[in-house]
Order: C-alpha cells, then sequence, then structure tokens
C-alpha cells in the first residue's frame, strides 16, 4: 500500500505525530469552480483546517499514485490542469493504472482517507438519488460508500439539485446515520431548511466523535454522513433557490446531459441564474465544513487517547 500512497511532509508528520487529520476531496478544484478561484478556495479551506487546529489532506491521483495532501505547486498544477478524470470507486483503479491524473469525488476521497488512516473528511455536500432516478437508475456512489467505509464525512447535506427525500430513504435503508448538527431539520446545501426531518441531531463535535469511536467499537462498517447547515449569514432561502434548480433541471434535459456531466452542469447553471450567488454559498459553506471537521478530528483524537 505505500507504493500506492503518498504523503505531502505535513501529513506524514500528523500521523506519526496522531495529531488530527481531515481529509478534503480535489473534484471541487478540478470540476467545481473556474480557475483561479478554485485553487484560492482550496488554499482558504485548508486554512480554515489549520486555523481550527488540524492539518488538511487534499487528496487527489497524480502520477500513478494517490497524493494524500498537496503541496501549494501541486494545488496549482492541479487547478490548471484539463481533462481531469472524476473519480468514484469504479475508476480509481483505472486512473492509477493509465498514469493519468484524477480529482476525487466523495466516493473516492473516503477510500483514500480510510487507506491513509484518516477519521475525518469536509466537504460541500454529497451525492444521492438524482431526480427520475425511477427511470434512469441515477443514484451517486456515495451513498453506498458512506455504508461500508469508515469515515466521518461532514457536509451541508445532499445536493439539493437531488431528490433528497429518496436521497435519505436510500441512506435508511443502507444503514447509514444521518445526523443534523444544532437543529432537527435536514440542511439542503445552499439553504437551512429542506423540510424534511433528520433521522438523528448532535450538537457537538465531541458527540459525533465519540458516535465515530462507538461505531468501531461496535464493529458496524461505514461511516457517518454529518448534516451541517450553511451559516445563517450565506444561506440562500428555499423559496429563492427552488425555481433556480427547477429551471436548470429543465435545461439539462432538454440539452440531454446525463450521467457524471448533470451536476457539473447544474451548479454552472445554477451560478448563471443566481448571479454568482450560489457559488459564493458553496465557498461559505465548505469553510464551515472544514471548520467543524478539524473539530471533530481533535476530539476523535482527544477521546481515543482516553479511551478504556
Amino acid at each position: 500500500m505505500s507504493a500506492l500512497l503518498a504523503f505531502s511532509d505535513e501529513a506524514r508528520r500528523a500521523l506519526s505525530d496522531a495529531r488530527p487529520l481531515v481529509a478534503l476531496e480535489s473534484t471541487i478544484i478540478t470540476h467545481g469552480m473556474p480557475y483561479p478561484q478554485n485553487v484560492e478556495t482550496a488554499r482558504r479551506v485548508e486554512a480554515q483546517v489549520r486555523a481550527a487546529g488540524a492539518v488538511p489532506a487534499t487528496i487527489a491521483v497524480m502520477a500513478s499514485r494517490i497524493r494524500i495532501g498537496l503541496s501549494d505547486d501541486e494545488l496549482e498544477t492541479l487547478g490548471r490542469a484539463r481533462e481531469v478524470m472524476k473519480l468514484s470507486r469504479a475508476d480509481l483503479a483505472a486512473c492509477l493504472a493509465s498514469g493519468r491524473t484524477g480529482a476525487t469525488t466523495v466516493a473516492a476521497t473516503m477510500i483514500a482517507a480510510a487507506l491513509a488512516g484518516i477519521d475525518v473528511f469536509a466537504t460541500g455536500g454529497i451525492g444521492g438519488v438524482h431526480r427520475g432516478a425511477e427511470s434512469s437508475f441515477d443514484i451517486s456512489a456515495d451513498l453506498h460508500e458512506l455504508a461500508q467505509t469508515r469515515v466521518t464525512v461532514v457536509s451541508a447535506g445532499a445536493k439539493a439539485i437531488l431528490d433528497l427525500p429518496k436521497t435519505l430513504e436510500v441512506l435508511e435503508t443502507l444503514g447509514v446515520p444521518v445526523i443534523a448538527v444544532g437543529q432537527q431539520e435536514f440542511p439542503a446545501f445552499w439553504s437551512r431548511s429542506s423540510g424534511l426531518v433528520a433521522p438523528l441531531r448532535l450538537d457537538s463535535a465531541g458527540e459525533i466523535a465519540a458516535a465515530h469511536l462507538l461505531r468501531a467499537r461496535l464493529r458496524l462498517p461505514g461511516g457517518q454522513l454529518i448534516a451541517n447547515p450553511i451559516p445563517h449569514e450565506a444561506e440562500i432561502p428555499r423559496d429563492e433557490i427552488v425555481p433556480a434548480i427547477e429551471a436548470a433541471l429543465a435545461d439539462a434535459a432538454r440539452q440531454g446531459v446525463v450521467a457524471k456531466a448533470v451536476t457539473p452542469f447544474l451548479l454552472q447553471r445554477l451560478f448563471e441564474r443566481t448571479q454568482g450567488r450560489s457559488l459564493a454559498a458553496n465557498i461559505a459553506l465548505v469553510l464551515d465544513n472544514a471548520r467543524l471537521a478539524a473539530g471533530i478530528a481533535g476530539e476523535i483524537v482527544r477521546q481515543r487517547q482516553i479511551e478504556p
């Protein structure tokens, strides 16, 4: 395994010293934002993790190795790269074998984090059940990854472009704990409210860390989905974002956009229809999730040291 994983110096020292680490995905860099905003945002997210007392480890595939933590130069290279593969469980090995550059989705980042011994991963929103999945069967691999890979994933819920009720149903079927932070309602990415009750609620990083450790002691497979609502000041209320989402979905249907191309297409359409507010909200929620993830990672390290 050591031949497949390439740790940054910072990440290697953190693991050696039993310091808290937070995994970060790389598709937000290659498929979520334009250059140079993508690299600037990645650096801000890493800085937020450090400010909250943990070490960031942005994950990507470069030169036939899984990079656990990227240098500043590697972030810049990835941010400028073209024809980067968008990696999930199905194509991670093929990307490594072919020597191509790949950016990790939620599923692939979870796999890499688990291999590297990292307990916590901060992202924006997970994938889920797409609207119309009853005929398209378009369901993200993120959901099954959450059911089998023991990593706590801090998100702002599932992306609101998805079918949220069906996404929650699938997560329940798969036995994935869905934990809202500080409220009873499941958040909807750009909005704090989805109209759906979250299955579970915990209000502190300490409680979330304790649940993570107890799942391991109970020998339960899979991770936890932490649904951290977007900060109030950055929120786009449901009554504003829902019409924009519906219009973007109609655009995608008219143009025949399918499979992995759907999410980037919809995010771009929403950026246009909200005059950039959706991207600003996205950045704000990722930064907040990074802060919370660092707190959880720190609590896991602390509680592990005093476990009986």
